[in-house]
């Protein structure tokens, strides 16, 4: 493998804008740092305007699908959805940290599932926190279970995670054969995700909960915001069944939720519009635009190239190693243009149906390693920052070297052993 001058040089960007990303200098946003890193490789000319313009477009899906999640989120928190859910959750715990605990996985698990994990992130997040308060307890404990359940349940379905249909592209497997390959790694992956954070956060799950005994309604806004959550979830199960594209649905349920709302309300949108975090948008645009430059300086075609020699020299391991190695890449840059390198490398290499599975496990359960790993942790941050609340990188990272690599190698060699 060769790497000319134009490959170090947009190594060295990609480099400079991820490290912007994970550690926030003068504390601008993450959106800042991506974002110059793309103007720098247009301006350096190892992007045309032209391949630049193709790249943001690329993600067309991918931000409509955010923007239908962010006004869901922010619909059912300014209608008090989520005080009514922490008041539930704060009840059925019963005064146990533990079994609060517990609770907090099990819906975190349903809704990454069957919304996707960065609805864990935007939409379950707040709720969270606010059960937190509300038991009178430490937050980060339990913030901690919306984080790695977001990218542990990631590859369950196939709408689980944007990332999965990213990698896949036109070729996502059948829903059948799906299940079949995946079920297995992802009960274990949760399963010891689950082991590994609860024995990791242990301290912080002493005591007693306080008591939410106060009894409440929900108002005519958190029910239709609630119904809105409800249908977006079938509309994506069914969209998913179809093989059709997730993203715009996603944004009209989001849109008709808010209108029916704010129609409801007799009320103006802005409040609303104003509450999401539309700087995750550009954030998504300039990674795009960074693996297009990896793209056209050639990084790609090396990278397949490498893959194939693998793949003839090492047979067995090679769907192991790839899907660590997009695990560590993952983390390095995050994981959507990891899952877009991933992408574009298995469409030159051709490789093994295993080895392609490898990767998407690598690409889903591998972010749980940093802050910065995947978008729907990078939604998590935000979601936990309007809340009053900061994980630094190192804090972080003490928590996911304990839990990610025991989950990302027992789903990869479980992977191995089954068929298909």
């Amino acid at each position: 493998m060769q790497f000319s001058t134009a490959h170090l040089v947009t190594w060295g960007i990609a480099g400079l804008a991820t490290a912007g990303v994970i550690i926030r200098p003068f504390g601008w946003p993450e959106a800042i740092w991506a974002v110059a890193g793309a103007v720098l490789l247009v301006a350096t000319g190892l992007v045309s305007v032209q391949g630049a313009g193709a790249a943001v477009g690329m993600g067309s899906d991918v931000y409509l699908f955010l923007i239908g999640m962010m006004l869901l989120s922010e619909t059912a928190r300014r209608e008090g959805l989520f005080d009514h859910v922490a008041g539930i959750a704060v009840r059925y715990a019963r005064s146990s940290p533990q079994r609060l605990f517990g609770l907090i996985y099990l819906v975190g698990i349903v809704v990454t599932v069957f919304l996707s994990n960065d609805a864990t992130a935007v939409v379950l997040t707040p709720a969270v926190y606010e059960a937190a308060k509300r038991a009178k307890r430490e937050p980060l404990p339990y913030l901690f279970v919306c984080a790695f359940i977001a990218n542990a349940a990631s590859f369950v379905l196939p709408i689980s995670n944007p990332a999965n249909i990213v990698l896949y592209g036109d070729h996502t497997p059948a829903l059948a054969q799906w299940v079949g390959r995946f079920a297995l790694p992802s009960i274990l992956a949760i399963g010891a995700t689950y082991a590994l954070l609860r024995w990791v956060e242990r301290d912080g799950l002493v005591g007693k909960c306080a008591d939410d005994t106060e009894s409440r309604h929900l108002s005519s806004g958190a029910w239709t915001a609630l119904i809105g959550i409800g249908l977006t979830a079938l509309v994506l199960l069914s969209v998913s069944a179809l093989d059709w594209q997730l993203g715009l649905p996603t944004a009209i349920m989001g849109g008709l939720t808010v209108g029916v709302v704010v129609l409801r309300g007799r009320a103006m949108p802005w409040p609303i519009l104003k509450g999401v975090s539309w700087g995750v948008l550009p954030l998504v645009a300039g990674l795009f635009v960074l693996v297009q430059g990896l793209t056209t300086t050639g990084v790609i075609a090396n990278l397949a190239c490498a893959m194939q020699h693998s793949i003839q020299r090492l047979p067995a391991v090679t769907p192991f190693l790839s899907g660590g190695l997009i695990g560590i890449l993952s983390n390095l840059m995050n994981n959507l243009p990891a899952g877009l390198i991933a992408r574009a490398t298995v469409e030159a290499s051709h490789p093994p149906q295993t080895v392609v599975d490898g990767l998407l496990i690598g690409v889903d359960l591998g972010p749980n390693l940093s802050v910065t790993g995947s978008l729907a942790t990078i939604l998590w941050l935000g979601a936990i920052r309007r809340e009053g609340e900061n994980v630094g990188f190192w804090r972080f990272l003490k928590v996911g070297m304990v839990v990610m690599p025991p989950a990302l190698a027992l789903a990869l060699a479980t992977r191995l052993l089954l068929p298909g």
